[in-house]
This record gives structure tokens, C-alpha cells and sequence, in this order.
């Protein structure tokens, strides 16, 4: 048989599985990226993700003569990975089961690393080591093509290579229990079965998606060269306005704060108006009165408005203290998360500020999050989120894949920020009493909301 009809083979033989990998990376991959394959073999998963430029190197010529042949507006070279010197950046480099072939990781990982910039997202897929003997096994009775000197390396293994790299992780997860077509019953293991909790530590793959440590020099740079929008939406919240200017801290080079009213019955808006007029000439001060309905739409017209380089939420209750988002501005400028989540659960908190039901559905809420974004976080429901201008952009972009389905906003960013694989962090805030007004949440009503968006959510990232 010749070697290019032998691969062609030993794929179709497991194509249910192959295909699997594939949409992992359409999902993670948004189509028309710059996109950089290593070992690319036969050039499908390439092809798949849909790329502006594609390009794929490996070390098998008869896979590569396959691959310019099928996919002539890709680009493959012949290339070893270790010794592979690149001459562009890209936005996305896949390594689909690679890492288990290369010889030496490590000078692997800095040949990609020169490839890479801040934005770039490395995708790798894995076996997991517990499917050893099951993957020998099925070598041995010809269900497996047989390959020899395999490394079966565990996630720590992986994530140490990659943080000796320069590499930080942003996720992980595992997928696929029943990796051989069935009829039916592949669809509904793989699809409902395998994403449960603890069955999901069993699947045959593992994937990661890291990024490039960010660079201390950089980091200081942007503190003081960035700037900030602060958006605050306002509804019944006359008491707070002024607070929230007053106790505005500098943010970067510059602060831009936006009031979004929204349909006050008390006076808001005039006191917005006077706060503008009053603390104008010492701050960028800038208002509007939303449009629509809900604090998801006003967090989005006043995102509309925004010309800082970070964009921030603040709640005009002030239960988050102003003084607080020096340490978010902090994050998002250095690059030590690309979506900065405020966290109310680390410092004490009085009976008074969060009754006992209400936390108890916050770590249930925040426990159901991390386990659908693959990202530990330990309070969902902070209003205080931030991120940068240019991810927002790509959220906004990408946001079709939801669909309008928040009304509070912060869950917008979440799974956006999930979908776009970006590093997710929470952020340590000290969460007090409302000094003025009353809140305008109705928990059991807005509970349910919240649930059926984790529902939704979870179809569209959990149980694809």
C-alpha cells in the first residue's frame, strides 16, 4: 500500500475521533486567525479551523505532499519542530497530540515561542495517561496505528514544560469517553455523559490553551502609559453619585468615568448633570441615559462610549469600594489576567452585607461557572468586572455565539471571555453596606435567570 493511502487509512479508521479534535479547535479557534500548525500531518484539522493564513510544518513528506495537494491555499513546509525558525507571529498554534511526539519539548516550545505574541493562543491536545494501556491494547489489534517511544505525559508534566517556556496556562479540560463510532451511542456518551463532573477526569483527550507569560518590562510600561474607563451604571442612586467621583482613584495615564441613568424614578439623572458640571474641569467626566432596559444594556451603550484602553464596571451602590480598582487596573495593564473578576468572598463579610441565603447561592452559582469555563473562580456575581479595550472589541465581535442573552452584563464577559480563551482571574474586593437606597435585585426572580443563562451557556461551551 502506498504511505500516503496507509495514513489516509489509519485516519478514516478513527475518524470520530479526529473529528472530535477538530471541533475542539473550532470552538476555540475564530475563524479567518493567522493560524500555525505543528505536525500537521494531513492538513484536515488546518483546513478546519477555517484559516486567513495557514501555515503547517511536519517531518513526514508523504503527509505533506497529501496536504498540499487537498488544501492548495494552505502552506506546509517540511520541518522539524525542535529546529523550526519562524519568520512571522501567528494568532493560534495547534499542537493536536504533537507534544507526544517530539523528542526534545523543551527546545520545541522556545522555537514556538518566537512565534507567539501577546495575543497568541497556544492549543494543545494530549492523551491521557490512564488510556495507556487501552490505546496499547488497541494498537495491538489493529485499531491504532503503531507508534513507538510515545511520551505519555500528565498535565502537571505539560504545564511545567510550558511555564519553563514562558508559557502560562489558561485552561484546561478533558473530553471524549467513547471514542469509536456507535451509532447513537457515541452522540449521547460524548455529548451528555462525558462533560459530567468527575466522569469528565476519565476521557480519553486532554486539551490546554496557555499564552505567553507577560513580560515584567511591558507590565510596568503599560501601568503608566494605559488608560482607564470606568462605566457606572446608575438607577435609583442619587445618594452615590458624587462618591463615586470622590473616591475615584487615578487610573493609568488618564480616567475616563461614564454615568449610564437608568430610568430613575428618583433624581439621578439631575444629580449626574451636577456632579458633571461640578467635577468637570477635574475630571473626564462624560453621561447618557440608556436606551434600553437592564444593567446588561447599560453596561454595553457606556462600553459603546468608552475610549479608555481598559474598560471597568463599578455599581453606583458602591458596595465595592471605588478605592479598589487601582488593583483591576493593575491586573488588566500587566497582563496578569485579560478578564479581572471581582471576588467578595475572601475578606469578612456581615450577615448584614451578604444574608447567608445569598452566599450560599453565590458559591453554588460560582461553583457551576467554573466547572462550565474550565476556570476556577469563587464569586460569580460581583458586579465589578474589567477588561481591556482590545478584548472587549473581540467579545463584541464573537458575541453571536451566545447571543443577547445576558441582562446584567457580567456573564456577557464571562462566557465571551471563555469562548475567547482568555485568562480569567478573580480579584480580592472588600464588600460593604449600601449606605443609600435599596437594591434593586430581585433574588429569586433574577436566580432564575441565572440559571437558565448557565443552562444555555452550558450547551454552547459544555455539552457541545
Amino acid at each position: 500500500m502506498h504511505p500516503q493511502n496507509s495514513l489516509e487509512k489509519w485516519r478514516n479508521r478513527n475518524l470520530y475521533y479526529y473529528r472530535d479534535i477538530e471541533r475542539l479547535c473550532q470552538f476555540i479557534v475564530q475563524p479567518q486567525s493567522n493560524v500555525l500548525e505543528i505536525g500537521s500531518g494531513l492538513g484536515h484539522l488546518l483546513n478546519a479551523v477555517d484559516p486567513k493564513v495557514g501555515l503547517g510544518i511536519d517531518i513526514s513528506s508523504v503527509a505533506l505532499e497529501s496536504a498540499r495537494n487537498q488544501f492548495p491555499s494552505l502552506e506546509f513546509w517540511e520541518e522539524n519542530a525542535e529546529e523550526f525558525q519562524p519568520i512571522a507571529t501567528y494568532d493560534y498554534v495547534l499542537l493536536a497530540n504533537t507534544i507526544s511526539y517530539i523528542q526534545d519539548i523543551q527546545k520545541a516550545l522556545h522555537a514556538i515561542y518566537k512565534s507567539c505574541q501577546s495575543q497568541t493562543r497556544v492549543v494543545l491536545t494530549f492523551h491521557n495517561p490512564a488510556w495507556e494501556p487501552v490505546l496499547k491494547s488497541a494498537t495491538l489489534i489493529g485499531q491504532r496505528m503503531p507508534i513507538s517511544n510515545l511520551n505519555w505525559l500528565s498535565f502537571e508534566d505539560i504545564e511545567n514544560l510550558l511555564n519553563l517556556a514562558g508559557f502560562d496556562v489558561v485552561v484546561h479540560g478533558k473530553r471524549l469517553l467513547f471514542p469509536k463510532f456507535f451509532p447513537f451511542l457515541s452522540g449521547f456518551i460524548n455529548q451528555f455523559i462525558a462533560p459530567l463532573p468527575w466522569i469528565n477526569r476519565i476521557c480519553l483527550s486532554e486539551y490546554i490553551v496557555a499564552r505567553l507569560h507577560p513580560n515584567e518590562t511591558d507590565s510596568r510600561e503599560n501601568r503608566q502609559t494605559m488608560t482607564c474607563s470606568v462605566i457606572i451604571p446608575a438607577r435609583n442612586e442619587a445618594g452615590n453619585i458624587e462618591s463615586c467621583i470622590t473616591r475615584m482613584p487615578r487610573l493609568g495615564k488618564h480616567t475616563e468615568i461614564i454615568f449610564v441613568e437608568g430610568h430613575s424614578t428618583d433624581n439621578t439623572w439631575d444629580e449626574i448633570q451636577r456632579v458633571q458640571q461640578q467635577y468637570g474641569e477635574e475630571w473626564d467626566i462624560k453621561i447618557c441615559r440608556q436606551s434600553g432596559k437592564g444593567k446588561g444594556d447599560a453596561v454595553r451603550q457606556g462600553f459603546d462610549m468608552a475610549t479608555g484602553d481598559v474598560f471597568m464596571i463599578l455599581d453606583s451602590d458602591l458596595t465595592v469600594r471605588p478605592e479598589d480598582l487601582v488593583y483591576f487596573f493593575d491586573a488588566i495593564a500587566s497582563g496578569y489576567c485579560e478578564l479581572a473578576n471581582g471576588c467578595r468572598l475572601i475578606y469578612p463579610l456581615s450577615s448584614e452585607t451578604m444574608p447567608w441565603l445569598n452566599r450560599l447561592a453565590n458559591r453554588f452559582f460560582a461553583w457551576l461557572l467554573s466547572y462550565l469555563l474550565n476556570t476556577k473562580i469563587k464569586d460569580s456575581l460581583c458586579g465589578t468586572k474589567v477588561i481591556s479595550k482590545e478584548n472587549y472589541a473581540k467579545l463584541a465581535a464573537n458575541r453571536s455565539y451566545f447571543g443577547d442573552f445576558d441582562p446584567f452584563g457580567d456573564f456577557d464577559l464571562l462566557f465571551g471571555a471563555a469562548k475567547l480563551g482568555l485568562k480569567i482571574r478573580d480579584i480580592p474586593v472588600r464588600y460593604l453596606p449600601r449606605t443609600y437606597g435599596s437594591s434593586n435585585i430581585q433574588h429569586l426572580k433574577e436566580g432564575i435567570v441565572l440559571l437558565k443563562m448557565c443552562l444555555y451557556a452550558a450547551r454552547k461551551i459544555k455539552f457541545l
